[in-house]
C-alpha cells in the first residue's frame, strides 16, 4: 500500500515511538535493540550506532560565582560566567518545586527516564517531517542536556550538545538512564534547579530569587514560583525584565498548570493571578567582575594578584575560569573605613575634570596589608575617566607604572648614611648652588659622574645637620651627603624596601641625582617602603588577598605576611627621628601635622614641577600621595594644570600634595591607638646641642664616615 508524505510521517513517528518504548524498557539488554526502519536506517546501523553511545554519565561541577570580600567581611566584587549560588532541596520551598514539576514534567516521581506519554503527545505534535521531535524530555533528560552544555569548553562542543539529530536524543536518553539508575527523584529534582538558566544572567533557584524578588529559594510564594517555573523553557523570552506582558502570560500559563493538576486550589491560583508578576524597581543588580565593584581599581590588583597564584591552575587561562567558575571566597586587606577617609580627601582636593590626577595609597606597617588605593579619576571609558591604576606598577593589569618622587628618595639617603655610622648632627656646608661636575660617585659597578651638574637649592641652604637638611629638604646636603655614603648604599636599601623602577622592573638607576628622585615610583610602592621604617626595619610585601577558600570551605594556598628585618631597629628608628622633624614646625611638612601622635614624612617634588609627593606615616599607618600630569608628554603642573578645579599656581608636596595626604590620614587613623616611635640610641643622635661650625668650615663627621 502506498502513502502519501502525510501518511509516511505519521508512520515513522509510530516507528519511533514504538522503538523508543522497548528501548526505555531494554535497560538489561543493553539498549542493544534493531529499529527496523527506524530513521530510514537499516537494523544493523542503528544497533551499531546505540551500542557505540556512552552509558556512564560525569556531570561538570556547576559554575559558581566567587565572592571578593573587603577586611570586615563586605561585598568587593563577584565574578562568574554563570551567576549562581547552589542550595540543597531542602532551601528550596515545596510550592517551587511543585511548580517546576507541573509545567515541565507532571508525572516525574511516576516515570523512569523517558515519559512515554509525554513522548508520544510530543509525536503527535510533530509530524511535520524532520529527524527530531520537540518537546517531550523528562526533567531527567532536560538535565542531561543542559548538563552536556554546561560542560562544553567550545563552540564545537556546544554545537553538538545541541544538534538536531535523534543520535544525541538518543545519547542524552542513555545518560538519563544512568542518572536515573544513580541518583534519587529528588536529587536530579534539586541538580536541575540549580543548573537550570532563569534569564537576565541568573543561574540556580536561589539567585533568581535574589535576584527577581530580593528573597531566598526558600521563601519563594506562589506567583514568584511560578514566574521563575516558567522561565527555563525560554529564559530570555520569558524575562520579565525584557517583556513584562509575555512573562505574565507564561507564569499564568504555569498557575493553571498547578490548578489543572490539583496542586493548588481555585482560590490560591486566583489569588496567585491577580498578583503583579515583580516590581522592576526591585530587580537587584547582576553585578559582575572588577568595572561593576565599589573599589574597581583595587580590585583589579586584586584578581591581578591571584591570576599569579598557580594554586589556582596550571595556567593564567585556568586560574581565570577557576575565579569565575570556582565558588571561591576571597578575603582582602582592604578597610572600608580606612578607604572611604582616603576618597573623602581625593573628593575634598580634587575633582575628576582635573588635569592633573590625585592618588593615595595607604598600607598597615608591620603586615604590608594595602588598606586603601584611591584616585581621583574614577574607572571607565568615558571623558573624564581612566582604566589606569595611578597606585600600581606597570606590571599589573591596568597599572600605570609611577611616576618620579623627587626628595621622598631623601629618606633612603638617610638610612644609608644612618646604616654607616654617620650621625644626625653631622654637618655638611650646603650652599644654594653646587658645582658637582668634577665628583664621581660610587655606584655598584663602578663609579659615575656628570659633568654638567650644578644643582641648586630650592630652600634653606647653610651648614646644616642632617636634621635640618631634613627639615627643609636641603639638596646640595643631600647630595654631598649621597657621595659619602655612595650611591649603591642607597640603592641597596631601596631595594630591600621594595624601590625600583615602575614602568620598566627594573632597579633604580644609581645617578649623581638620585637621592632627589630617580625613576618611576608608585604611591603604593612608596608607602610600603616608608611602612618599612614605621615598623622599624621590618620590611613586609604589600598584600591584597588575606585568603581563598574553595566552594567546599577548603583554604587554597597563597601569598600570605611575608616580612623580614631588612634595616637594624636602631637605623630604622634615626630615620623616624630625622623624618619626624620634617612635620615639626617649620618644616616643609610642618602644616600637616596633625593631633599628637608621632608622624614622620617628605615631601617630593621633581624637576620641572612634573609631579608632586608627600609621604608620610605613623606606627599605625603609612601613606603615599601623588599630584601629577599623567598625559604624554608631561608638563609642568603650573602651566594649564588644574587640582579641585582652580589653576595650580604653586606645585609643592607640601601645599599640593600634602592636603591630601593630610585629610586621608585624620580619617584613617581615626579610632585607631595612639603609638610611639622609638628612640634612636644616642651614638646615632650625636651631640643633641652641637657647636655651630666655623663659617666657610666643614666640621669633622662623628664618627668619620666609611
Amino acid at each position: 500500500m502506498r502513502t502519501g508524505r502525510g501518511g509516511r510521517s505519521k508512520a515513522r513517528s509510530l516507528i519511533l515511538f514504538i522503538g523508543v518504548s522497548v528501548l526505555s524498557g531494554a535497560l538489561a539488554a543493553g539498549l542493544a535493540i534493531p529499529f527496523a526502519g527506524f530513521a530510514g536506517r537499516g537494523s544493523e546501523q542503528v544497533v551499531t550506532t546505540v551500542e557505540s553511545l556512552p552509558q556512564e554519565f560525569e556531570s561538570e561541577p556547576l559554575a559558581v560565582r566567587t565572592r571578593i570580600l573587603a577586611a570586615d567581611g563586605t561585598l568587593v566584587a563577584t565574578l562568574y560566567e554563570q551567576n549562581r549560588v547552589p542550595v540543597p532541596l531542602s532551601s528550596i520551598s515545596p510550592i517551587m518545586r511543585k511548580a517546576i514539576v507541573a509545567i515541565e514534567d507532571s508525572r516525574f516521581y511516576e516515570h523512569g527516564a523517558l515519559d512515554l506519554k509525554g513522548t508520544l503527545r510530543a509525536m503527535v505534535r510533530n509530524q511535520s517531517g524532520g529527524e527530531v521531535q520537540q518537546g517531550g524530555s523528562s526533567i531527567t533528560q532536560q538535565y542531561v542536556k543542559m548538563s552536556l552544555v554546561e560542560k562544553a569548553k567550545t563552540a564545537a562542543e556546544r554545537a553538538k550538545a545541541t544538534e538536531v539529530s535523534y543520535k544525541r536524543k538518543l545519547t542524552e536518553l542513555r545518560y538519563a538512564i544512568g542518572v536515573e539508575s544513580e541518583l534519587s527523584k529528588d536529587e536530579i529534582l534539586e541538580r536541575y534547579l540549580n543548573l537550570a538558566n532563569f534569564g537576565d544572567g541568573t543561574y540556580g533557584v536561589q539567585t533568581a530569587a535574589q535576584h527577581y524578588f530580593r528573597t531566598t529559594a526558600d521563601k519563594l510564594t506562589l506567583p514568584q514560583a511560578a514566574l521563575l517555573a516558567g522561565l527555563v523553557k525560554n529564559p530570555s523570552g520569558y524575562d520579565p525584565t525584557n517583556d513584562l506582558g509575555r512573562a505574565k502570560a507564561r507564569r499564568d500559563l504555569v498557575i493553571k498548570r498547578m490548578l489543572e493538576l490539583g496542586v493548588i486550589t481555585v482560590g490560591q491560583a486566583n489569588h496567585a493571578l491577580r498578583t503583579p508578576v515583580i516590581d522592576l524597581a526591585k530587580v537587584e543588580p547582576v553585578p559582575n567582575g572588577c568595572a561593576n565593584s565599589r573599589y574597581p581599581f583595587y580590585c583589579d590588583y586584586v584578581v591581578s594578584k591571584l591570576l599569579a597564584n598557580p594554586a589556582l591552575g596550571a595556567t593564567v587561562k585556568d586560574r581565570d575560569h577557576y575565579l569565575k567558575t570556582g565558588g571561591l571566597l576571597i578575603r582582602t586587606s582592604i578597610d572600608p573605613k580606612i578607604q572611604a577617609a582616603a576618597q573623602a580627601s581625593i573628593d575634598k582636593h580634587s575633582k575628576r575634570t582635573d588635569s592633573a590626577i590625585a592618588a593615595i595609597s595607604v598600607v598597615e606597617p608591620g603586615t604590608g596589608l594595602v588598606k586603601a588605593m584611591v584616585q581621583s579619576r574614577p574607572y571607565g571609558n568615558g571623558k573624564f575617566h581612566t582604566n589606569y591604576n595611578y597606585n600600581v606598577e606597570k606590571s599589573y593589569a591596568g597599572g600605570y607604572g609611577g611616576f618620579q618622587n623627587g626628595s621622598t628618595m631623601k629618606a633612603f639617603t638617610i638610612a644609608a648614611a644612618l646604616s654607616k655610622g654617620i650621625p644626625m648632627d653631622y654637618r655638611i656646608n650646603s650652599p644654594d648652588q653646587i658645582d658637582l661636575s668634577n665628583k664621581k660617585f660610587r655606584t655598584c659597578k663602578g663609579w659615575t659622574r656628570d659633568p654638567t651638574y650644578r644643582p641648586k637649592n630650592s630652600t634653606r641652604s647653610g651648614n646644616l645637620t642632617m636634621v635640618e637638611a631634613a627639615r627643609y629638604s636641603t639638596n646640595t646636603y643631600f647630595l654631598q651627603l649621597s657621595e659619602r655614603t655612595g650611591l649603591c648604599s642607597i640603592a641597596t636599601i631601596a631595594a630591600k624596601l621594595g624601590m625600583y623602577n615602575g614602568q620598566t622592573g627594573e632597579p633604580l638607576d644609581q645617578v649623581i641625582s638620585m637621592t632627589l628622585g630617580v625613576g618611576y615610583v608608585t604611591p603604593l610602592m612608596l608607602s610600603n617602603a616608608y611602612a618599612t621604617f614605621a615598623a622599624r626595619g621590618k620590611y613586609c610585601e604589600t598584600l591584597v588577598v588575606t585568603s581563598v577558600r574553595d566552594k567546599a570551605g577548603h583554604p587554597i594556598p597563597g601569598p600570605g605576611i611575608n616580612c623580614k628585618q631588612v634595616l637594624p631597629r636602631a637605623v630604622a628608628d634615626g630615620v623616624n627621628r630625622v623624618l619626624s622633624a620634617v612635620m615639626m614646625p617649620g618644616g616643609t611638612g610642618g602644616r600637616l601635622r596633625f593631633g599628637t601622635r608621632d608622624m614622620a614624612g617628605k615631601t617630593g617634588t621633581i624637576q620641572q614641577n612634573l609631579a608632586v609627593w608627600y609621604a608620610g606615616y605613623t606606627p599605625n599607618l603609612a601613606a603615599a600621595a601623588v599630584v601629577a600630569d599623567a598625559n604624554l608628554p608631561y608638563t609642568n603642573l603650573m602651566y594649564r594644570h588644574t587640582l579641585n578645579g582652580r589653576d595650580i599656581a604653586d606645585p609643592t608636596g607640601s601645599g599640593t600634595a600634602g592636603p591630601l595626604w593630610q585629610t586621608a590620614m585624620q580619617g584613617a587613623l581615626r579610632g585607631l591607638p595612639v603609638e610611639r616611635f622609638v628612640a634612636p640610641p644616642k651614638r646615632l643622635i650625636g651631640d643633641p646641642n652641637p657647636k655651630p661650625a666655623e663659617p666657610g668650615k666643614k666640621p669633622r663627621p662623628k664618627p668619620k664616615p666609611r
